[in-house]
């Protein structure tokens, strides 16, 4: 194996990051070896220094993060800025930002990880497992999971052991305490919702004693069988009663389906929900007959959607056609759903360029209304000719100067030999 030798003690981050783009750029361009036992040794070379670099990754994005950077750029937040600027999944982006935050105490997991004795996928492990654990069981933790690292137990095995690392401390602390006490829990209830491609959630949290208490004295008066013929499993019944509760008896839930009338009376084509998702012809209908469909109007009859500047607020009826327009918000990037964004005018009200009217108005999340409101120059605005629909991109800020990162060349064939 060929090794890259030079004085790089002396040169700044700047550079560092110039010469590895530099090497990793011909890198991706070579042409792959012929022998798979050489592909599989180089493989595993790569792949120990893509690890060494996201440690480093995760120093530069703590950084960013600590200081709120990402704002002056217009992204409400850091985990937005992986998204769009690095182009990460949520869960990537996730990862990453939550490895940027515990790597300052997980002190023995970051020296093992930049030094190459610590895959990225045990350190993404560990640090999600402490993530809302104290200082104190996130110390005891990171004890408890290097150990089966050390063991040679997978990535797997490790993050199972870290969903329960809560039950593992106390098990441990209340065995060596003489009381025997291993009560503990997190310091506030929490819930994960991830969205599965057919439009579903996986959820998974922990609640306190107050809030468990809400729990039980709501959902398990609702969970109880139905009758002999009621076949479903204490989880079925109590998302049956969870679902009964946040939809009110079926009596408070309002849902936008988009979609044809072909498909309401019987017909196959998909339609979707306001933040984009697609659901089948079925679903769409069976959800009609449960919740109650909300109709979307499209200006006719009573419901004006050109209001000039007579009315500054947007009527209920056009930001249902505008969450049809725009199933996040208008700026690049951001995804936050048009559901829970708010009525922009993309011009100004105040201004006198913008009247109320729906070829004047997107939506646009909160923070980033806000943001265009107070820096306007850093917004560009676009719109698509054949469907009309605005774009927001972000500019840098005005005082922004570009760090070269090329300072010095990258080293010859003959200085990498």
């Amino acid at each position: 194996m060929c090794s890259i030798r030079g004085g790089w003690e002396g040169a700044s981050t700047a550079e560092l990051v110039g010469v590895f783009s530099a090497i990793a750029a011909e890198l991706a361009q070579r042409a792959v070896p012929d022998s798979a036992a050489a592909c599989m040794e180089l493989s595993e070379a790569i792949a120990a220094a893509t690890d060494q670099v996201e440690a480093a990754l995760a120093g530069l994005v703590s950084v960013v993060d600590r200081a709120g950077e990402v704002r002056r750029w217009g992204y409400p937040s850091t985990q937005a800025w992986l998204r769009h600027r690095m182009g990460m999944r949520d869960n990537r982006a996730r990862e990453r930002l939550t490895l940027a935050r515990q790597r300052d105490r997980l002190d023995r997991v970051t020296e093992r990880w930049a030094t190459g004795d610590l895959s990225l996928g045990y350190a993404a492990t560990i640090a999600g497992a402490v993530a809302r654990l104290d200082d104190e069981d996130c110390r005891a933790a990171e004890d408890i999971l290097l150990g089966l690292a050390d063991q040679d137990c997978s990535a797997g095995k490790v993050a199972s052991f870290g969903k329960r690392i809560r039950d593992v401390i106390a098990e441990r602390d209340g065995n060596e305490s003489p009381d025997g006490d291993i009560k503990r829990g997190y310091e506030r209830s929490w819930i994960d919702s991830t969205r599965s491609l057919d439009g579903g959630r996986y959820i998974k949290g922990w609640l306190n004693a107050e809030d468990a208490a809400i729990w039980d004295g709501t959902l398990s008066p609702l969970a109880k069988p139905a009758g002999i013929d009621d076949h479903r499993d204490l989880s079925e019944r109590m998302a049956a009663a969870l679902t009964s509760v946040l939809a009110g008896g079926h009596k408070a839930t309002r849902v936008t389906v988009i979609c044809d009338l072909d498909t309401l009376t019987g017909g196959t084509t998909p339609a979707r929900l306001t933040d984009g998702s697609p659901i089948p012809a079925e679903q769409a209908r069976r959800i009609a007959l449960n919740a109650g469909l909300s109709p979307l109007l499209l200006g006719s009859g009573q419901h004006p959607l050109y209001l000039g500047y007579t009315v500054r607020i947007a009527t209920s009826a056009q930001r249902r056609v505008l969450q049809t327009m725009y199933p996040t918000c208008a700026v690049q990037g951001c995804e936050v759903p048009g559901s829970l964004c708010e009525v922009d005018h993309v011009h100004g009200w105040a201004l006198g360029r913008s009247p109320t009217d729906i070829d004047k108005l997107t939506l646009c999340c909160g923070w980033h209304n806000r943001f265009k409101h107070t820096r306007p120059d850093q917004i560009e605005i676009t719109r698509d000719p054949q469907n009309g629909c605005y774009s927001y991109r972000l500019r840098p800020p005005p005082d922004h100067r570009a760090i070269p990162i090329t300072g010095r060349p990258p080293p010859s064939r003959l200085q990498a030999a």
